[in-house]
């Protein structure tokens, strides 16, 4: 091999596509189980051992539905807006550190796929590009519940990515670089941001709901009034991307939160305890894998716990009560530096 260090990568690309895709699909089957848990009902229980073969079910049957495209909608962007949110929801992990690094075969392999000096700005720049995807299947739809979906996400994105890039910006200032795995590094032992900038951290998981359009921030979607929003016309297997997207956007907004506030796969007193290299690189994708865990059942359980906003309030809790509590904290971050470093 030529170029080990491609080979590598490339490796590392489709095993954590693999292991995304299959924890999307269970992802979904976990949280019917859980919504009829809180509903006091039973869920799916059927297909397979507990309903644990439901997924291969549900993807089975998106497959096989039949593709309507309206005859009226621009066909080629109708097309294109579900391609879009769902690369833009599996590329964003690619600069998530998962874990330290771990040698096989004589190979030393760092646990991230692409470790680039600006990571947290290749994650603003690309959920900023996830408001397409939604904006142009309302519009290339052409349906007035479809078009609807599609401006109130522009408008919801557009706030609340503002909110979501300045309460990074405390992050970035204590760790004193862009670099996810600095940051990581950055919050050892017990030193997570999530006690650092607790305002942060809040603003940001509230941020990560609206950008991931789950409830309470469903508003693009919002059955009771829109049908079903800006994938209104949508049937099949687009339509499953677009389901795909959703999930594969709240593991990755799990994974992030874990990266800044959470110590990422840092666990305290661990390398304190003489283990082999090899297994404690294990241990850190296994605390990383349980810390992104408790985040996705803390989104779920939202989910099915509190009603969703109105659009006014929606608005006003982005732009009257998020923006002016992440600036303050931004500002008060500064003083501390300045006043003990």
């Amino acid at each position: 091999m030529r170029n080990p260090e491609m080979f590598i990568s490339l490796i590392k690309i489709v095993v954590v596509l693999v292991i995304m895709l299959t924890a999307v699909a269970y992802i979904v089957l976990l949280e019917r189980r859980l919504a009829a848990a809180i509903q006091n009902r039973i869920g799916p229980n059927r297909v397979g051992w507990q309903g644990f073969l439901q997924p291969l079910a549900d993807v089975l049957k998106l497959v096989l539905k039949e593709d309507i495209v309206p005859k009226s909608a621009n066909k080629f962007i109708h097309d294109l807006a579900p391609v879009i949110s769902i690369s833009v929801a599996l590329t964003t992990f690619a600069v998530v550190p998962f874990g330290d690094h771990i040698t096989l075969f004589g190979q030393n392999i760092k646990l991230q796929i692409a470790s680039v000096n600006v990571g947290i700005l290749y994650i603003l720049a690309l959920t900023s590009l996830g408001v397409y995807g939604v904006t142009l299947s309302g519009w290339a739809s052409n349906n007035k519940y479809s078009l609807l979906g599609g401006l109130r996400s522009s408008a919801q994105m557009i706030s609340y990515e503002l909110a979501m890039g300045l309460s990074i910006i405390g992050v970035v200032m204590l760790a004193g670089s862009l670099e996810l795995d600095k940051i990581v590094q950055a919050q050892a032992g017990w030193k997570w941001n999530i006690f650092l900038q607790p305002i942060g951290f809040i603003t940001f998981v509230v941020a990560a709901f609206a950008e991931t359009n789950r409830l309470p921030f469903d508003l693009p979607e919002a059955e009771p009034e829109l049908v079903a929003g800006y994938h209104t016309e949508y049937s099949g297997l687009k339509f499953g991307l677009f389901y795909l997207s959703e999930y594969a956007n709240m593991l990755t907004s799990c994974a992030i939160i874990t990266t800044l506030f959470l110590g990422g796969w840092q666990l305290p007193f661990l390398d304190g305890l003489g283990l082999p290299d090899f297994w404690l690189s294990l241990f850190h994708v296994g605390a990383f894998c349980l810390k992104v865990g408790v985040v996705l059942l803390f989104f779920i359980v939202i989910r099915w716990t509190i009603p969703r906003f109105r659009y006014d309030q929606l608005m006003n809790l982005g732009w009257k009560v998020m923006l002016p509590l992440t600036i303050a904290n931004l500002l008060a971050t500064g003083f501390v530096i300045l006043l003990f470093e």
